[in-house]
């Protein structure tokens, strides 16, 4: 008995380092970035330190002098992902509803060719989809980065799997037998019973969507229509000095919001993951 005791006790112990060594890791570089805010060049240049400073002020001033549009960039990024993880999620729910639901030919092929697209790196297409996008001149278009995410490979595979461990056709075929039609059963029956799934989808889309560079920066030319990253990346110091202090306060302007936003919903990605990946 003692030895079993011993052995649960290894166990727990060796499963709580674990968790503490990666709590520390994922939160010590977060919180140095909010110190580093508060510190001066100087000061920054010394070396690391866990005690905030009192240099605010001058790295906001430092800050919005370097042009710095902070409410443009704001504004801007909550329109394009309020938009992508709109669209994203609802598109991908229905696709994954009709994979689920109806039996057609080619369905396990479209299956597996959804798979594919998924293992597939992005990179890999970015060329042509920035010679498509010129074509049909939708570049510089907030359009070029909000169509191509009606539909994500990554959520409809898992609305799928979350709608097959918990979907009951029961409730589908009563809705069909009451009148209402595909469109009224989907948006009045089975958006409700995903809600917990949705939410993490759409935590997962907009910090995905908040935090792209990469395409926002290719596609979008016009300077008004900047994002806040793409408005980080401009903070470049002169040849003669560098405020990092201002730079470290424009990175944790641009990732405060997707913090409070993760801290409110993150119970909605653990009971989603929960669900969707035990099936009854």
């Amino acid at each position: 008995m003692k030895s079993r005791q011993s052995v649960l006790f290894i166990h727990r112990f060796i499963s709580y380092s674990v968790m503490a060594i990666l709590f520390v890791l994922a939160v010590v570089p977060i919180y140095l970035l909010l110190i580093n805010a508060t510190r001066s060049t100087a000061q920054i240049n010394e070396g690391l330190s866990l005690i905030p400073g009192n240099n605010i002020a001058y790295n906001w001033n430092a800050l919005t002098s370097r042009g710095f549009k902070i409410q443009q960039g704001f504004y801007n990024s909550v329109y394009l992902a309020f938009w992508m993880t709109l669209f994203g999620v609802y598109f991908s729910a229905m696709t994954a509803y009709g994979l689920h639901v109806y039996r057609f030919i080619g369905r396990r092929f479209l299956w597996g060719l959804i798979l594919l697209v998924m293992m597939l790196p992005s990179s890999l297409s970015f060329i042509g989809f920035y010679q498509f996008m010129a074509r049909i001149k939708l570049t510089d278009n907030y359009l070029a980065l909000i169509i191509p995410t009606i539909a994500s490979a990554g959520t409809v595979l898992f609305l799928r799997q979350y709608l097959s461990s918990i979907l009951s056709m029961e409730l589908v075929d009563a809705a069909r037998i009451d009148g209402a039609g595909e469109i009224r059963t989907f948006n009045t029956i089975v958006l409700p019973i995903i809600t917990p799934a949705l939410a993490t989808q759409a935590i997962f889309s907009f910090v995905g969507s908040w935090n792209n560079f990469f395409t926002p920066f290719v596609l979008l030319s016009t300077e008004s229509k900047a994002t806040l990253p793409m408005l980080v990346q401009k903070l470049r110091g002169d040849i003669y000095r560098t405020e990092y202090g201002g730079i470290y306060l424009g990175i944790a302007v641009s990732i405060i919001p997707i913090l409070i936003f993760y801290a409110f919903m993150s119970r909605y990605i653990i009971s989603g993951i929960t669900m969707g990946g035990v099936k009854e």
